[in-house]
């Protein structure tokens, strides 16, 4: 299906990007619903699903809400309100999500699925606002285990992107920078124009602006939200979504041994992808202990972070270490 989206002088004007931390959450728990798994991000996947089976939200509301194709529910996606948003603020505006939303968006999971809804979305239709405080509760187990310990890394190839966009509008107008968004979007004659959608894209009023959301787990997908006199959201695969998960090099390892020592930094090069203070004394010859006091030195200095996930706690490498041990 073909659609478009009026522009208007005013709308271009008003064209910005944010980063969600909610678009991440929902493309990504569709990338692993699917089957397979879109290659890029296969390697995440074999991680993060044996500890979303353990901790059973493979099969909670996300699974309930986010199809493996079809409609995505408005509610999950608000207009974040700032460049880069955090996930509370995202949550508290899901939490706050009238009934009517509610209702339009399980009106259309319905339609899509041309049956009965599962026991629990018909529970969020009785009592929305209680079910709401559950499914953002949720969210935020969710992204303990499966996005938080990769943040810093998804975080870094988004605002590449964004920086990259806004280079390219500098140079080619804001108009040329949206015709080269994805190759399902083309600019012309004051209009946006979509195809490949499975539903139309409508808009009550021009002059709301145009939110343009990069994200890691969107690819190979161009995905919409239009919401009434909201500013649309258009969510899109960022620049250099395909690396985040690559193995990386570290040219500057030996370097860094002589500043932090060989263990620390050896360390630091195996957390390519979090892992426990367990996996890591396996792996490094090493006592759990020994390496519980250098991880502790490493998060002190702000090179690694620690993540709760379920009865363990993975540790990550930071954007400033990543750019310490690479070129």
């Amino acid at each position: 299906m073909r659609t478009g989206l009026p522009l208007s002088v005013g709308d271009l004007a008003l064209t910005r990007f944010a980063v969600s931390p909610m678009w991440e959450v929902v493309t990504s728990f569709r990338a692993l619903a699917a089957d397979p798994v879109p290659e890029p991000h296969r390697r995440w996947a074999a991680q993060v699903r044996p500890r979303l089976a353990a901790a059973g939200l493979d099969r909670g509301w996300l699974a309930d809400l986010v199809p493996p194709r079809g409609h995505l529910p408005d509610f999950l996606n608000p207009v974040p309100g700032e460049p880069v948003t955090e996930l509370t603020g995202e949550l508290a505006l899901v939490r706050a999500t009238g009934p009517e939303q509610v209702r339009r968006d399980l009106d259309q999971l319905r339609a899509d699925r041309r049956g009965p809804l599962p026991a629990r979305l018909r529970a969020l239709e009785r009592e929305p606002a209680e079910a709401l405080g559950r499914i953002a509760a949720e969210i935020g187990a969710y992204w303990q285990l499966a996005l938080a310990p990769y943040w810093s890394r998804i975080r870094t190839v988004l605002e590449a992107d964004v920086l990259q966009r806004a280079r390219h509008a500098a140079g080619a107008g804001s108009a040329g920078m949206l015709g080269e968004l994805h190759g399902t979007v083309r600019w012309a004659d004051g209009t946006l124009h979509l195809s490949e959608r499975h539903c139309a894209v409508t808009r009550i009023a021009t002059g709301a602006g145009l939110l343009l959301i990069p994200s890691v787990f969107a690819w190979p997908r161009l995905l919409t939200r239009v919401v009434g006199a909201e500013t649309p959201q258009l969510c899109y695969p960022a620049l250099g979504a395909g690396t985040v998960w690559e193995r990386r090099t570290h040219p500057r390892a030996e370097a860094l041994a002589l500043v932090l020592g060989r263990t620390r930094a050896r360390l630091l090069t195996e957390l390519d992808t979090p892992a426990s203070t367990t996996e890591l004394a396996a792996r490094c010859g090493l006592s759990p202990a020994a390496v519980s006091q250098h991880l502790t030195a490493l998060r002190d200095a702000g090179l690694a972070s620690s993540h709760r996930a379920g009865r363990q706690v993975l540790y990550a490498r930071t954007g400033v270490a990543d750019g310490w041990l690479e070129a």
